[in-house]
């Protein structure tokens, strides 16, 4: 993928390039990345996680190729064109079958990862750090490398059948796992810059032994922990000072940058400080969507407040009604029964987002929407529960619509990525949004 090869060639060079990835399946949210990526005439990197998105479905329903004619169909319906829209996987390898026997589970991840190729998908980030049933708790640094350079053969063959461009790749994973954390957290081991070294002496021997020395330049982005998380309630931010000796590091590498995961809920400096510091590209996923259940939460009480609660779509009761009484996505997160329909809502987790595809939600969230596009809320309650939102209307640059209004609570969000990304290297300013 051409693109982000000359990205991290200019990130290189001292031009403070950087990408950020919007992993999300959820439409308004696409839509809203692709918006915000016209708005800066700039690529829009949309990435599918494995349990999101595989060959059976994942939990969206969603195969590969379906999930590239979603994005498309949005890209299409805005108006954003199609070759400037990058598709990655995140994740990809045995996570979603780590109960099953290492070898069935890798059987299974060489067909998701051809999958993925096949549909043209380009950003691979191949993860095999997982321990599935027979391994030992804890993967060998080789192990883990062999499986990812296995992996990486089958998508190279996938990718000469498909042709086009040639896949790029990512290595390595963050502690702790993906989606943020489980527990309580106060602080974070960074990973160190021996452990990256090993990291990648793993895979470039790997990668070697497999035949595919060619292939390793197109190896882009590895994965570490800068020392950034968030769980239920706090944030742990990232500190510049502590990453010294990682970000020092990666500059000894011509053809890598760092990629850095959980980045969600960190302020618009620490995005630009990540970037400055050779993480290049940063992924975003629970954090917008909390920011699209904080907008619908906002509209469900204007309705509320205008409708009263009988002709209205008793949006939020109905949303935690499906929660309830399918708690599979989130029982295993949100502990205390005491804060249980607290954490449902507000947890920086999210879990909520698993949701909004069930049918009755939809069904809820149209009435909503319709309610207020046939009577648009009135300018004291978008002050009282939309501030920001008011602001931007009040100025001009906002219909007040509520899809227009929900669109704008994920975009101010991915503005600060987007500022992050292509703000000067030699300044902390931030673009004006």
């Amino acid at each position: 993928m051409k693109e982000l090869l000359q990205l991290v060639q200019d990130h290189k060079a001292g031009k403070g390039a950087g990408i950020y990835s919007v992993c999300s399946a959820h439409p308004l949210v696409i839509e809203a990345a692709l918006r915000v990526g016209a708005e800066y005439g700039a690529l829009v990197l949309i990435e599918a996680t494995s349990n999101q998105v595989n060959q059976y479905g994942g939990y969206t329903g969603m195969v590969p190729a379906g999930f590239r004619d979603f994005v498309l169909d949005i890209a299409a319906g805005v108006g954003f064109p199609a070759e400037r829209v990058l598709l990655g996987g995140d994740h990809l390898g045995p996570n979603c079958w780590q109960g099953e026997p290492a070898e069935t589970a890798m059987a299974k991840a060489e067909v998701l990862i051809a999958a993925y190729v096949a549909a043209g998908f380009r950003k691979i980030h191949l993860d095999c750090s997982m321990s599935c049933g027979g391994d030992p708790l804890q993967l060998s640094d080789a192990e883990v490398a062999g499986r990812a350079a296995r992996l990486c053969a089958v998508a190279e063959r996938a990718w000469q059948r498909a042709g086009g461009e040639a896949p790029v790749y990512v290595v390595g994973t963050e502690v702790p796992v993906p989606g943020g954390a489980h527990e309580d957290l106060q602080e974070l081991a960074l990973t160190t810059p021996a452990a990256a070294a090993a990291t990648i002496a793993a895979h470039r021997t790997a990668f070697a032994a497999a035949g595919l020395e060619a292939v390793w330049q197109r190896v882009i982005g590895l994965v570490v922990q800068p020392g950034v998380e968030f769980d239920h309630d706090k944030v742990i931010d990232y500190r510049p000072e502590r990453a010294i000796e990682l970000s020092h590091f990666i500059e000894s590498e011509p053809t890598l940058v760092y990629e850095a995961h959980s980045t969600d809920y960190q302020t618009a400096r620490n995005l630009r400080a990540l970037v400055r510091d050779h993480f290049a590209i940063l992924k975003v996923g629970p954090g917008v969507t909390f920011a699209l259940r904080e907008t619908l939460w906002a509209l469900a009480d204007i309705e509320h407040e205008m409708f009263g609660p009988d002709r209205g779509s008793d949006f939020k009761n109905v949303v935690l009604g499906v929660m309830q009484a399918q708690p599979e996505s989130w029982r295993k997160y949100y502990c205390d029964p005491r804060r249980e329909r607290f954490d449902q809502q507000f947890s920086l987790s999210d879990r909520i987002r698993y949701y909004w595809p069930h049918p009755a939600i939809q069904q809820a969230q149209a009435l909503l929407l319709a309610n207020l596009e046939k009577t648009p809320p009135p300018l004291s309650l978008l002050s009282q529960y939309m501030p920001d939102q008011y602001v931007a209307v009040r100025d001009g640059r906002l219909r007040n619509a509520p899809r227009d209004l929900l669109r704008e609570g994920v975009a101010t969000v991915l503005r600060q990525y987007m500022n992050a990304c292509t703000a000067n290297a030699d300044s902390m300013e931030l673009k004006a949004c």
